[in-house]
């Protein structure tokens, strides 16, 4: 057990709550003392009113020292202004937690958040903790306790999915959801502005939460990126799933959008990069948050393999092969075995094949669903299986027939050597009987149709993936210290210098500082070469004519030369210009771009796309945070839209994707080895022709002291 989590025990365990502010004239007070009552609270409960008098028939103490026994946690409904006076009298009272149901600090502008900051501040200078302010609380559904502002519909039945929610209203919203869809909850916080406790602290304690199998966040910001991650570390570790839903996007920052990549990226996508390195599910839409929550923590990881999906709808399983082709799941050939056994016991006109249609001769013969299931989930390369049935929730749907069909996928799914999940055909409410026949059964099902189904196998298949590299040691990149040159690279001569130091394939590239110099050096390449102006000042050298083009012969290069010479002096008159750059001019094969950024958030990142006009045309790049593998780059060019031009278009040669993955993932690591002050290292194009890949122009962005 972590520092967090014990801290956080006595939090949300209490066994004797406070309502410091209580009176039967507020809302709070009431909606407070009703979710006890729901929950069939059996702890002690103190109302606290300065003026005395009772609580629905409690009699008030005047402050919380009055009280005079041991409370775990207070919940303070007092005005902003009588704030200080609450937080003294819990300390005297030695009650170090308190739950902040007070608006008006860090989400009502400034002059909000230095109130906020002074509340904090003298909370922890009294030793307390605490959860909010501008916070509706949390509910304990195990050890039925809560101290929750807000609404609780019964019946309320524990159940393995922890909710973190930054808003506590949205928090409410998603129990009641999974309440009328029969997942069952452990926890659920609220965290509102975080003054102390943030949803980093509270996903560390769900991690531990032996109820807890899968854990639901909502989050509008990361105020802990570092801890945030450390969670999700652990979080990995033990193979405990966590599904995300995050608002919020937009540019990394104006310094990085300087370069190309600032501008594509966007701290959001960096934060999908996050999700992808740690294995955080990333969802949405409310309804996949909870659906894949639940999912995940029915089926738990995927064994290695292809998915398998059963229907008794030749149109269901349609539906089937369409979602997992959007969602990147294989539906796996069967094996020639598990075609002879399904083909012993499906009808004549049944296919044995997968999406598998055990036809409607179920309807007729509901042993036929239990032994077609039992042949299919010993298939060897199968991961898991996904079949649909729905659990009868209303006397009209209760036939003695639907429930034949429950129990024979039952049957037939109880020995499966790998994770199988029954969901409903579509989106449907679970009722008392539902929930009865569930457990009469012990099939894992979610009522949440085939559509949302598909979106959480794939998520959970992606996470188990994630699960199988970290736990073999595979594919994770060992960080790279940074070792910086003495003198930021200032131009694109020094960046191409660095990259080849760094085991980056580079074009050669000479400097010329006369039209002589630079004609000798294009003889020495016995071939077509290109002028590109040699500037720090100048990032983009197109757009002041520095860049001449499949220039053959002493006379052409001198030309040129004099002609770029003069045209860019004309164009950044205050340009310090180094000379001009003479290199071989390449044609053919397919350019890529790769860049990384910096987020303030959460670090050093690489893209991944299409190069040259490409790259700001089509958007098509793929996002890692750093340091990569090459196995990680081949997964990220994969990912592009633009990927079948790799394996050759129109005759061209297919590229060596191997070769590409090594030279990117050393462009990231060169990027590290530069240090924090680097804002964004770009190579734009990186060249691939086959076997060949070479950087033919860098850049390197740096921050204000570099």
């Amino acid at each position: 057990m972590t520092s967090s989590s014990s801290s956080l025990h006595c939090f949300l365990h209490p066994k004797a709550i406070a309502f410091v502010g209580a009176t039967e004239r507020s809302v709070w007070s009431n909606a407070a003392l009703a979710s006890l009552r729901t929950l069939g609270y059996a702890g002690q409960l103190y109302p606290v009113n300065r003026r005395g008098g009772s609580f629905h028939g409690m009699a008030a103490a005047t402050s919380a020292e009055a009280i005079g026994e041991p409370v775990d946690t207070a919940l303070l409904m007092v005005p902003a202004d009588a704030l200080d006076d609450a937080l003294a009298d819990l300390q005297r009272a030695g009650i170090g937690n308190a739950v902040l149901l007070s608006s008006g600090f860090a989400e009502a502008g400034e002059e909000g958040r230095e109130r906020q900051r002074q509340l904090t501040a003298k909370a922890r200078s009294r030793g307390l903790r605490i959860l909010g302010p501008n916070c509706l609380g949390f509910v304990n559904f195990v050890d039925r306790s809560a101290v929750w502002t807000a609404s609780l519909r019964e019946p309320l039945p524990a159940g393995t999915l922890g909710i973190v929610s930054q808003s506590g209203a949205l928090a409410g919203q998603l129990s009641f959801m999974a309440q009328v869809h029969g997942i069952g909850l452990s926890r659920m916080v609220s965290t509102g502005n975080e003054s102390d406790i943030d949803i980093a602290e509270v996903i560390d304690y769900l991690v531990d939460d032996e109820h807890t199998r899968s854990i639901a966040v909502f989050a509008e910001t990361v105020r802990d990126p570092q801890r945030f991650a450390a969670a999700a570390e652990r979080a990995l570790a033990v193979a405990k799933p966590i599904v995300v839903l995050k608002m919020g996007s937009s540019e990394i920052t104006a310094q990085a959008a300087q370069a190309h990549t600032g501008s594509l990226v966007g701290d959001d996508r960096v934060f999908d990069a996050m999700c992808q390195r740690l294995g955080l599910m990333r969802v949405r839409s409310i309804e996949d948050l909870v659906f894949t929550a639940a999912f995940a923590s029915m089926t738990g990881p995927f064994a290695a393999g292809g998915l398998a999906a059963v229907s008794m709808s030749g149109g269901m399983c349609e539906i089937f092969a369409e979602r997992a082709e959007e969602e990147g799941l294989a539906l796996t050939p069967l094996a020639p075995a598990t075609e002879a056994a399904l083909r012993e016991v499906l009808p004549g006109y049944g296919t044995p094949q997968n999406p598998l249609d055990v036809t409607g001769a179920a309807m007729l013969e509901p042993e036929l669903f239990g032994n077609a299931l039992e042949a299919l989930v010993r298939d060897p390369a199968l991961g898991a299986a996904i079949v649909v049935a729905d659990v009868p929730n209303a006397p009209a749907n209760d036939t003695p027939l639907n429930r034949a069909v429950l129990a024979q996928v039952a049957r037939g799914l109880a020995a499966s050597p790998v994770p199988a999940i029954v969901c409903s055909h579509y989106v449907m409410q679970v009722s008392e009987r539902s929930r009865e026949l569930i457990a009469e059964t012990g099939i894992r099902h979610i009522a949440c149709g085939i559509h949302h189904a598909m979106s959480a196998a794939g998520a959970v298949r992606r996470w188990s993936e994630t699960l199988r590299r970290r736990q073999g040691a595979q594919g994770v990149a060992a960080a790279v210290p940074a070792t910086p040159p003495a003198q930021p690279l200032r131009s694109e001569r020094e960046t191409l210098a660095w990259l080849s130091q760094r085991g980056v394939p580079v074009v050669p590239v000479r400097l010329s500082r006369s039209a002589d110099e630079a004609a000798r050096f294009a003889d020495e390449l016995s071939g077509p070469v290109v002028l590109k102006i040699a500037s720090a000042q100048i990032a983009h050298k197109t757009e002041v004519g520095g860049v001449a083009l499949n220039l053959q012969g002493a006379d052409a290069v001198r030309a040129a030369w004099q002609a770029m010479d003069a045209r860019v002096r004309a164009a950044r008159p205050e340009a310090e210009i180094d000379g001009i750059l003479v290199a071989p001019m390449r044609q053919g094969g397919l350019e890529l771009f790769v860049g990384t950024v910096r987020d303030p958030q959460w670090g050093p990142a690489l893209a991944v796309g299409l190069g040259g006009i490409w790259v700001e045309a089509l958007r098509d790049t793929s996002l890692r945070l750093l340091p990569v593998t090459p196995a990680e780059v081949k997964d990220m060019l994969a990912e592009l839209r633009g990927a079948r031009l790799l394996d050759g278009w129109r005759g061209a040669p297919a590229a060596d994707r191997d070769a590409i993955a090594e030279a990117v993932a050393a462009i990231g690591n060169a990027a590290l080895a530069l240090g924090p002050e680097l804002v964004s290292l770009e190579v734009n194009p990186l060249r691939v022709d086959g076997r060949t890949v070479e950087a033919l122009d860098a850049l390197a962005v740096w921050g204000a002291a570099g």
